[in-house]
């Protein structure tokens, strides 16, 4: 896990997010080619294939806002300071997270791996299910619920996929100008008893390139601004 070819080779580059609107408008193209006479019986059955056209990429594209993600994604790594890592990534800036998990390492942990050099999240999962053998249902990788996790090869507890509630919201929605950087957010005022339920929250925030390999491996690359260099963070889930 220490070299970024080594977990890149787990990954088939050819299969990199696809945009599915290019295979809509080939299809479009071909209904406006239809060598049909313009009776009205062919008029109707062009109606109703267009109509049923729209409702699927309207279907599509509701899908694709509430759980989809593209090439190109927003993450963030926030916790409070005695707390444990969280990572979410949205397809955009103001989107609710399509992945949400919440790992046991200590995010002051993580702030010194980071300070140390490059850093390997591998998340990993079982493909089969213990008992039968079999396949288990076939679920995005995205939605599984447990996760075993690695941070530079090291074993450090599991991950479990989160909901985004009132408080991981209220984080998120804070970040949201901020487009790359890290930083820190003030601790939550006190209540009607006086009593702060958070402290100092810790953030880290960019963009990652996003790689399918298969339904069973995707990595999440930070993307530096210069472009130069090997990325700081790398993020890898894996059913094995």
């Amino acid at each position: 896990m220490a070299k970024t070819s080594a977990n890149k080779k787990l990954f088939h580059w050819s299969n990199k997010v696809s945009n599915e609107d290019e295979e809509q408008e080939t299809q479009k193209v071909k209904e406006s080619e239809l060598p049909l006479p313009l009776t009205r019986k062919n008029l109707q059955a062009i109606t109703i294939v267009r109509v049923r056209s729209v409702l699927t990429a309207l279907s599509k594209n509701r899908t694709n806002s509430c759980h989809g993600l593209g090439p190109r994604v927003v993450g963030t790594l926030f916790g409070s300071r005695k707390g444990h890592v969280h990572i979410a990534f949205q397809r955009h800036p103001n989107s609710q997270p399509a992945f949400l998990i919440e790992l046991q390492t200590p995010i002051s942990r993580l702030v010194n791996e980071m300070a140390s050099g490059l850093v390997r999240i591998t998340l990993e999962c079982d493909k089969h299910d213990e008992k039968t053998k079999k396949f288990s249902d076939p679920r995005r990788i995205l939605e599984e619920p447990v996760w075993r996790t690695y941070c530079n090869g090291k074993k450090c507890g599991f991950a479990i996929k989160r909901e985004c509630g009132v408080k991981e919201w209220k984080v998120l929605k804070a970040v949201e100008p901020v487009s790359m950087g890290a930083g820190v957010l003030p601790a939550e005022k006190p209540d009607d008893e006086g009593l702060v339920h958070e402290g100092e929250m810790m953030y880290m925030r960019a963009k990652f390139e996003r790689i399918v390999g298969s339904r069973h491996s995707e990595a999440f690359y930070m993307m530096n601004p210069d472009s130069n260099g090997a990325p700081e963070l790398s993020i890898y889930l894996l059913r094995v």
